[in-house]
């Protein structure tokens, strides 16, 4: 089976078309897309899936072509859109009509353009229309005299709720037995009630923070519970490229990356984690840290950390240290903090106290002072005022 699904590709696909195309190609159907708008976003088609990209010069061509080509079909659709004002839509349906051609089955993802296009398509090439309506289209429909034509020549139409249902009958006049209820499907192996031992990374994506080895830590273990989160991007320094990292180093499906937080989102990672983890280390360079300031932040939230013996880190904290660049060591590490949460908890109010310590607002209160104290003697270079006048 051959479908042509009619979607927008707006800010990519979205989650839930992007999931539906994944279960129907599972279930053995070839995927071409057609999108109405078309930029990158978070969820982009997979490389099985032959996508119909357009220009404005292509959808003009097409135009042409089909106006010399079929000129009495041409004119009659488009005179039928400009009536009910889509001709947008009959462009791109004319634009496609090739490769509509090719499939067995057009459906479109909503009850609104995506519909309409193939509607068009429909009337050019012949093939079946599905469509599936979700919600918005029912209430805030851009073209409603037009749904209501492409709704009575759909060969099937799906919704997702009762309530739905009940709409398209009661309001739209569609026989009840033209219409099934087909609600949102889900993986339920991968989205399922599951423990996962989560290790929280703060940092810019760069040599010295250490995101290799805590990946080729991770990977040491081979257990799939451990979850790495990573908060940061790329900063001001020579990038390293962590998300590609995570992808050749196999554990991409145990990284979750969050980009750059602040705020309320950020302190909600840490209080959410089980354990901190900055595996700090000399660069390339020859850079090191002074002492990092998520450290601070980790401990002052109650957690225990795992670092390493880089610099400063070891004359505040005590526990839990590895060498620089030891993958076995931190991986040993990471497991005896899983093993152990009486351990996890001594190492978070311990962590606490030691924020408390050190690095409590006293030390702005101190920088305010040496400040102060700067500011009130006259400086060396500014001639006593006495002394000028005489």
């Amino acid at each position: 089976m051959h479908i042509g699904v009619i979607a927008t590709m707006k800010c990519g696909l979205e989650h839930f078309i992007y999931r539906e195309m994944l279960y129907l190609e599972e279930e053995g159907a070839t995927i071409s897309l057609f999108p109405t708008k078309q930029n990158r976003g978070l969820y982009e088609p997979k490389d099985s899936w032959r996508v119909h990209y357009w220009r404005f010069t292509s959808v003009l061509l097409a135009q042409l072509y089909w106006l010399c080509k079929s000129p009495l079909k041409y004119l009659s659709l488009l005179a039928e859109a400009i009536h009910v004002g889509a001709v947008p839509e009959v462009m791109l349906a004319w634009t496609f009509a090739e490769h509509f051609a090719a499939v067995d089955v057009i459906y479109a993802t909503f009850g609104d353009r995506k519909l309409f296009v193939g509607y068009f398509a429909k009337r050019i090439v012949g093939k079946p229309l599905a469509v599936e309506i979700h919600a918005y289209e029912l209430y805030k429909n851009p073209n409603p005299r037009l749904f209501a034509r492409a709704l009575s020549v759909c060969d099937r139409i799906v919704t997702v709720s009762e309530h739905n249902h009940q709409l398209l009958t009661q309001k739209y006049g569609i026989d009840p037995a033209a219409v099934e209820v087909v609600r949102y499907s889900i993986d339920l192996e991968d989205y399922r009630p599951t423990k996962k031992f989560i290790i929280l990374i703060v940092a810019f994506f760069v040599e010295r923070k250490g995101h290799e080895i805590l990946f080729q830590a991770v990977k040491e273990l081979n257990c799939h519970d451990i979850e790495i989160w990573v908060v940061g991007d790329v900063g001001s320094e020579p990038p390293v490229d962590v998300r590609r990292l995570a992808v050749e180093l196999g554990v991409a499906d145990r990284v979750a990356f969050f980009g750059r937080l602040n705020g309320a989102a950020l302190k909600a990672v840490y209080h959410a984690c089980d354990v901190f983890c900055l595996p700090c280390r000399v660069d390339s360079r020859g850079i090191c840290e002074g002492f990092p300031n998520v450290l601070i932040e980790a401990m002052a939230c109650g957690k225990p950390v795992i670092t390493t013996r880089h610099v400063e880190i070891p004359l505040i904290i005590p526990e839990v240290l590895v060498d620089e660049n030891d993958v076995q060591g931190l991986a040993d590490a990471i497991t005896h903090m899983i093993e152990s949460g009486s351990l996890r908890t001594r190492l978070g109010e311990q962590n606490r106290r030691l924020a408390e310590q050190h690095f409590s607002k006293r030390n702005s209160r101190r920088t305010a002072t040496l400040l102060r104290e700067l500011a009130e003697v006259p400086s060396a270079g500014t001639p006593n005022r006495d002394s000028s006048e005489r």
